[in-house]
């Protein structure tokens, strides 16, 4: 039996909560497993349930989805965040991906695209509209011109994520790197998510490029 996709739902509407619930109750590979009214709810409801993927409001009351991400980011690092907004305020957007999130969408879009943008991010992608990811490279190079990098990416990688790293550098698949390395499938792809938000890239493919770039492969 295939194991289900495990959903959070974090929004203070419980209209809106009730609708995405049905767009993904509609999914015969996902489950929801909790719902929350807040942040802090969100916050705790994650560390208890562990959910594979939370779709979070970003604007609520007393704690909002930034700060609830970092939060949950500590405590659930496999989770994969993707926040929900109904403005494309460039600020947030920043923030919400140094955060940890792994999307950012827009509450207007329609459930096709919606679940399409989903699936990017549990694949490790970084799930953001088109019109958006432009305004988040603007932001990136505005910083990058502001405060230059001076810590190696690469650094931040933990020792198995270097392995991982290193098998996607060689352009084996996820199934080869679980089978090589003695590893879940499911591991495997949480160690991609880890290394494609830590190195601020987009695809494993950005990641294998920078990786040699740097000569470590």
């Amino acid at each position: 039996m295939m194991e289900k996709i495990r959903v959070l739902l974090v929004d203070d509407h419980s209209l809106f909560r009730e609708g995405l619930g049905m767009i993904i109750g509609s999914q015969a590979d996902m489950i929801i497993v909790g719902e929350a009214n807040d942040g802090l709810e969100g916050v705790i409801k994650a560390t208890e349930l562990k959910p594979d993927l939370i779709l979070m409001d970003i604007q609520m009351p007393d704690m909002d989805g930034i700060e609830a991400t970092r939060l949950i980011k500590q405590a659930v690092p496999s989770a994969t965040i993707v926040m929900l907004t109904v403005r494309d305020d460039e600020e947030k957007l920043f923030n919400a991906i140094k955060n940890g999130a792994q999307g950012y969408l827009l509450k207007k879009m329609n459930s096709t695209e919606l679940l399409s943008m989903v699936r990017r991010a549990l694949a490790g992608e970084v799930a953001i509209p088109t019109r958006l990811a432009g305004q988040m490279l603007n932001e990136f190079r505005r910083l990058s011109r502001i405060e230059p990098q001076e810590v190696d990416d690469l650094a931040q990688l933990s020792p198995r994520e270097m392995e991982v790293l290193n098998q996607v550098a060689l352009g084996k698949t996820d199934k080869e790197i679980a089978h090589s390395l003695s590893l879940s499938l499911n591991t495997i792809k949480t160690h991609l998510r880890n290394i494609l938000s830590k190195l601020q890239v987009s695809s494993r493919k950005e990641a294998a490029r920078l990786a040699k770039d740097k000569g470590m492969f």
